[in-house]
């Protein structure tokens, strides 16, 4: 019998990605569900194209523009609340949430507390509040994390095959060093928002891609990994490794090192966060490493792209900081996109946004959110 998916994020790279696989996959699975920011226009194309009976917009500003008569039999909600109604709906097994940022937090949430498997590509949601989700993935009868990064998803596999965990030493993330590599600051104080989007290997929505430059979402994802894997931030290591062929690596106490490798593909992790445990076929080819060549790694830039070790600042500051670093990238990069600041800001925004929490203590689900909101603020102010 198919299982039933709601994909939260359907008309990003993620959805996009996702919804291929499962075209694939038509046999083991259906579409049930599908939600985007604003994009009302895609999301009912796959609507129909998938047989999704409900569709929701994140953005309510929309609403009044959206011909009803183009919905058919398709049901349309709008909001924070309806997310949260399709990742809790008792037909959905598999909640594949792809939303870019904060907002994808209390959907995770919520599946989570419903007993779903969610496939998790928002790695805001683990930055924010990754104890909780942890807790709730352990708790909840039916309940699991299956992640949808390619480095999670490489570290997922490397470390899940190899038990006893205690003969893990370390892992190791790559970065593929994003458009700058290389680039000193002079050179960073002076690139556009468009030269920005140039990432070398992935395609990307722009929020990401910006990130991929900076290097923070690097630093997301090793927050993103001390939660997921229960590692302490000093066996947490980033490489930069330009080829994107090897995702992770993780180091065993007999001096082994396990390498995950794939061509730069998101269909590859997709589908293995869908399948779990299975390993299906598919259409993907593995890498023809006598073409590559070769595969180089170099340590990370830290003076020139400190975002990353602010990340892991925030991670050992505890308690609300991972919240306030993500919330304050977040609202630098939107300021970098309007052109209301240069490039080099977005990491002393954050410095100066992080100097301003606390250490320490378990926050609560509230706390936190009104930690996101506060630390926005704070950080436009920050300019004015």
């Amino acid at each position: 019998m198919p299982q039933n998916v709601c994909i939260l994020g359907a008309t990003g790279s993620i959805g996009e990605n996702c919804l291929a696989v499962l075209n694939e996959l038509a046999s083991r699975f259906r579409v049930v569900s599908l939600a985007a920011h604003r994009n009302v226009g895609r999301l009912l194309e796959s609507a129909r194209a998938f047989g999704a009976a409900k569709i929701c917009l994140a953005d309510c500003s929309v609403a009044e523009k959206i011909d009803k008569q183009s919905l058919g039999d398709i049901e349309l909600s709008y909001g924070q609340e309806s997310l949260v109604e399709l990742a809790t709906d008792p037909e959905v097994d598999i909640v594949v949430n792809a939303m870019v940022g904060s907002v994808g937090l209390a959907p995770s949430v919520a599946a989570l507390k419903a007993g779903k498997r969610l496939a998790l590509a928002n790695k805001e949601s683990l930055v924010m509040a990754g104890a909780h989700l942890i807790r709730l993935a352990r708790e909840k009868p039916g309940a699991e994390i299956i992640p949808v990064d390619s480095e999670h998803s490489a570290l997922f596999q490397l470390i899940d095959l190899h038990e006893p965990r205690n003969a893990l030493v370390k892992v190791i993330i790559t970065a593929s060093g994003g458009p700058f590599r290389g680039s000193d600051k002079a050179r960073l104080e002076k690139v556009t928002f468009t030269e920005s989007l140039n990432h070398p290997i992935w395609t990307m929505g722009p929020k990401i891609t910006i990130d991929s430059a900076s290097l923070a979402n690097k630093g997301l994802e090793v927050i993103e990994a001390h939660f997921l894997f229960g590692l302490e931030y000093d066996n947490i290591e980033v490489l930069v490794h330009p080829q994107s062929i090897v995702h992770g690596m993780a180091i065993f106490h007999d001096g082994a090192v396990l390498a995950h490798m794939g061509i730069p593909d998101m269909r590859i992790p997709i589908q293995y966060a869908l399948t779990y445990p299975e390993r299906l076929q598919s259409s993907i080819r593995s890498p023809d490493l006598a073409a590559i060549g070769e595969l180089t790694f170099e340590s990370v830039d830290e003076k020139n792209f400190p975002c990353l070790a602010l990340a892991y600042e925030a991670g050992r500051k505890g308690g609300l900081a991972t919240a306030v670093f993500n919330a304050a990238n977040e609202a630098a990069v939107e300021l970098f996109s309007k052109g209301l600041i240069v490039f080099t800001q977005i990491p002393d925004i954050i410095e100066k946004t992080l100097a301003a929490v606390r250490e320490g203590g378990e926050p609560s689900l509230e706390e936190i959110f009104q930690a996101d909101s506060w630390a926005r603020d704070f950080a436009v102010q920050l300019i004015a």
